[in-house]
C-alpha cells in the first residue's frame, strides 16, 4: 500500500506538471481513497475505461486526458456527471497528465513513441518537437511499415512512398498543426497522431512527408512508462488497459 498524496506528489515533481499552462488541470483530478494498492493506467479517462478499472479494483486511474478542459461547460451533468459518479461510487482516484506528459524527456509520450520506432537518439528539438537523424537514408514506405508494426495500424501516409528520408520528426497526439515547424527545421518526414483538410496542402507545398498514426495509437505510451515507474517505486500492481480508438 502507498498513499495517494505521496504518488501524487512524485507524478506531480517528476514531470515538473507546475511549470505548464496547459488546456487542464495536471495531477489530482478525483480524489478517491487514501491507500492505494493498485493503479489502472490508459489513455483517456472514458466512461469505458472507468467501468474497466471498476471492474479490475483499481484504487487509481492514471491517464493522459482527463477532465475539466478548458473552456467546457461546468455543469457537473449528462455524460460528465455519469463519468464522475462512477469514480465516486468506486472510491477512485483520477490522476491525468496532459502537455508534462508529452514532454518528459524519459517517460514522455514523444520519448517513448521514439523508443517504439527505434528512434533511440531522438530529442527535443523545438519544444514538443522531437526528431533524429538517420544512419542512413530510409524509404517512405520503409517508415510507414516501421511506424504500422509497432503501432499495430497503417498509418495515412501523405507524399511519395519512394521519397528518401534523412532527417524524421515527431510529436504526438493533435500535433498536425507543426508540420510547418518541421519543414522549417529541415525535417523530411513528420509523424503525429491525427490530420486536418489543410496539412494536406501543406505537407505537399513544403515538401515533407506526413504520416498520420492516430492520436490514440501515438499517446498509449507516457502513461504506461509512467505507471510502470509508479508500481517499482511504490511496490503496486500496475495494468495498463487499452480501450481502442481509431481516431
Amino acid at each position: 500500500m502507498a498513499q495517494l498524496r505521496d504518488i501524487t506528489r512524485h507524478c506531480d515533481e517528476r514531470l515538473d506538471a507546475a511549470s505548464f499552462d496547459d488546456y487542464c488541470p495536471n495531477g489530482l483530478q478525483v480524489e478517491g481513497r487514501a491507500e492505494v494498492a493498485s493503479i489502472v493506467s490508459g489513455v483517456t479517462a472514458s466512461q469505458a475505461l472507468l467501468d474497466a478499472a471498476t471492474e479490475t479494483g483499481a484504487d487509481l486511474l492514471l491517464v493522459h486526458h482527463g477532465y475539466f478542459w478548458r473552456g467546457e461547460p461546468a455543469p457537473l451533468v449528462g455524460m460528465k456527471g455519469r463519468r464522475l459518479k462512477t469514480l465516486f461510487a468506486a472510491d477512485i482516484s483520477l490522476l491525468a497528465y496532459h502537455l508534462p506528459l508529452d514532454a518528459h524527456p524519459e517517460l514522455g509520450n514523444n520519448r517513448q513513441l521514439g523508443l517504439r520506432l527505434g528512434f533511440d537518439a531522438g530529442a527535443p528539438v523545438d519544444g514538443l518537437l522531437w526528431g533524429q537523424g538517420l544512419d542512413q537514408p530510409m524509404a517512405a514506405s520503409d517508415l510507414a511499415a516501421r511506424v504500422a508494426s509497432a503501432l499495430g495500424r497503417t498509418p495515412l501516409m501523405i507524399g511519395s512512398p519512394d521519397a528518401a528520408l534523412a532527417r524524421v520528426a515527431w510529436c504526438t497526439g493533435a500535433a498536425q498543426g507543426m508540420i510547418v515547424q518541421a519543414a522549417a527545421a529541415g525535417f523530411d518526414a513528420f509523424i503525429s497522431g491525427e490530420i486536418s483538410e489543410q496539412t494536406v496542402h501543406e505537407a505537399q507545398e513544403l515538401g515533407i512527408l506526413y504520416l498520420s498514426a492516430g492520436h490514440h495509437a501515438t499517446e498509449r505510451y507516457g502513461v504506461q512508462a509512467l505507471g510502470d515507474e509508479l508500481a517499482d517505486r511504490f511496490a503496486l500492481q500496475h495494468r495498463f488497459i487499452d480501450i481502442d480508438n481509431p481516431a
